[in-house]
């Protein structure tokens, strides 16, 4: 029997170009696709599936979010997470909120086709710079970047700073007080041990984050 795979993904073209390579495959069935968080959780509710192939940049849940929230649907559906960044800034958090896999959407047809078998198996799919970072934050946290030692809510609030984005727009996507969110954004700064904003921009940069940053910033 062929694994059923959901594909969840903002884009039409990737969406069109896994279904390529499933439908190519005897074993591997491409069953389902969802656009944003809301018609994600509607296929969710509608079916188990096999495997879900997950970007992490779709409109709606942050995409850190939603990984726990499908979890919280569907506890044994193995997540794939197929997207642009880079494993620096999302691998170990999406690995630890719940995902099976992370590959980024620079690798090629075969190893992505071996990543999900991998996952949809019960297996863990990590790149070799993915298994490092976690090795480097279990066996010698004192050596990982500060970005990794913020809270998920914390991270999520560095992201949208070094966007530019303000407290106040902020707290509305989170649907938090303006309060909560500047306490976050202390907290964040003096574990990272900078000072302002624009600190936080350089940082970004520094470490290879720039994608975090929109391109007219």
């Amino acid at each position: 029997m062929r694994v059923q795979v959901l594909v969840a993904d903002d884009h039409g073209v990737i969406r069109n170009g896994l279904r390529k390579i499933l439908d190519d495959t005897s074993d591997l069935e491409f069953a389902g696709e969802a656009w944003d968080g809301a018609s994600l959780v509607e296929r969710l509710n509608e079916h188990d599936w096999g495997l879900l192939i997950l970007d992490l940049s779709m409109p709606g849940r942050n995409g850190l979010e939603m990984i726990k929230r499908v979890k919280e649907l569907q506890p044994r559906l193995p997540i794939l997470v197929f997207t642009m960044h880079q494993e620096e800034q999302y691998a170990v958090r999406a690995l630890q909120s719940g995902a099976s896999g992370y590959l980024t959407k620079e690798f090629d047809g075969d190893l992505l086709l071996r990543a999900i078998r991998k996952v949809a198996s019960g297996g863990v799919y990590i790149s070799a710079k993915v298994a490092e970072l976690l090795a480097r934050n279990v066996v010698r946290p004192d050596l990982a970047p500060p970005h990794t030692t913020l809270s998920g809510r914390e991270y999520e609030v560095f992201t949208r700073l070094v966007r530019g984005m303000s407290l106040t727009d902020i707290a509305e996507e989170f649907c938090l007080s303006i309060k909560t969110v500047s306490t976050h954004k202390t907290h964040l700064l003096e574990k990272m041990g900078l000072s302002n904003q624009s600190e936080l921009m350089r940082y970004a940069m520094r470490h290879g984050l720039v994608d975090l940053i929109p391109e007219d910033s």
